[in-house]
């Protein structure tokens, strides 16, 4: 692993700059792992969601098999799914994602959202239906504690099948509540961030705890244009962030794209990113935006973070037919 890491409040490193699986079709996911980890990359992050795990964990064995990498200089980071929180359904999901990622053992593994669900059996449980029924017309949540999935998550630890646990798409009430009871400590949160949703009390908040924010998202809207129109409404009456001027002007003056600037301006302040393409260039750029390649000023960062809107894209309280409003 390189040296542009964090340290995870288990004590265990994470790269700064990884990969991210969602919406990586898993026919393609193997071979785009396989070239991201011989461009450099070492943290794929996947999760159930993406329905993708077997297919990046064969590119990471072609990889390994290969002699390009060693299992222990990759980081994997993946998710548990809002139907699977009760304890008995979180660590018989969590063997069977370590099993299907087919490496011994998953890195990090994350709360997806904090909102547990009806279980339904995962033979049975298919995109996009995951959020709802077959329709999409019904939500069923289950009386499931957030305390039950996190102690579930600890027996994970211990067991040997992760090495560190973490929650996405929480808030500061999430975050408080667990450390009341957690034997194993929150080691990343992972949240949307972009300079339209800077969130910066709950980056400080977790920043003060020790807790590793991993930013999703980081180029705002882009990331949704390509998404079904529920999806995607809250895209159509804003810029687009790498046509703002106050990435723009950044840019410019340090000789790399906007990309890389948005990049930058979240790792600059300690924030992993894990930004996806299948541009070669691209993937080159990306991995480029750690510790040691170039600098914002302080101004240029102000400015940016200046853009904030408190616009929020993955948004369960607004595109989902019977809303989940879990960041009210």
């Amino acid at each position: 692993m390189g040296s542009d890491t964090v340290t995870l409040a288990s004590g265990h490193k994470m790269p700064l700059v990884g990969f991210g699986l969602w919406k990586v079709p898993a026919d393609k996911a193997s071979d785009i792992v396989y070239n991201a980890i011989r461009a450099g990359y070492r943290l794929f992050d996947g999760a159930y969601d993406y329905q993708n795990e077997k297919e990046a964990g064969q590119g990471i064995k072609r990889a390994i098999d290969e002699g390009l990498v060693k299992r222990e200089e990759i980081f994997v980071t993946t998710k548990l799914w809002n139907n699977y929180h009760r304890k008995e359904h979180a660590v018989a999901m969590a063997k069977a994602q370590n099993e299907a990622w087919g490496l011994g053992y998953i890195d990090l593994y994350l709360i997806h959202f904090p909102v547990a669900l009806r279980y339904i059996d995962p033979e049975t449980l298919r995109y996009p239906a995951w959020w709802m029924d077959a329709e999409q017309k019904v939500i069923e949540t289950d009386k499931v504690p957030t305390q039950e999935t996190w102690q579930a998550l600890e027996q994970i630890v211990d067991t040997g099948i992760t090495k560190s646990i973490g929650i996405s798409n929480a808030q500061a009430q999430t975050l408080y509540d667990i450390q009341r009871y957690a034997r194993h400590p929150i080691s990343s949160l992972q949240i949307e961030h972009h300079p339209y949703l800077v969130q910066s009390d709950l980056v400080e908040l977790a920043q003060e705890e020790g807790i590793v924010i991993t930013a999703y998202s980081s180029f705002g809207p882009q990331s949704f244009l390509e998404l079904p129109p529920a999806f995607k409404a809250r895209t159509q009456d804003v810029s687009l962030l790498f046509d703002v001027d106050a990435v723009k002007t950044a840019a410019t003056r340090v000789g790399k794209t906007p990309a890389q600037v948005l990049l930058r301006w979240a790792t600059q302040r300690n924030i992993a990113v894990i930004p996806k393409s299948n541009n070669v260039d691209r993937l080159q750029q990306n991995l480029e935006v750690g510790t040691g390649s170039f600098a914002l000023t302080q101004e240029e960062i102000k400015a940016i973070s200046a853009l904030d809107k408190g616009l929020r894209f993955n948004d369960p309280g607004f595109y989902l037919h019977k809303p989940l409003r879990i960041f009210a």
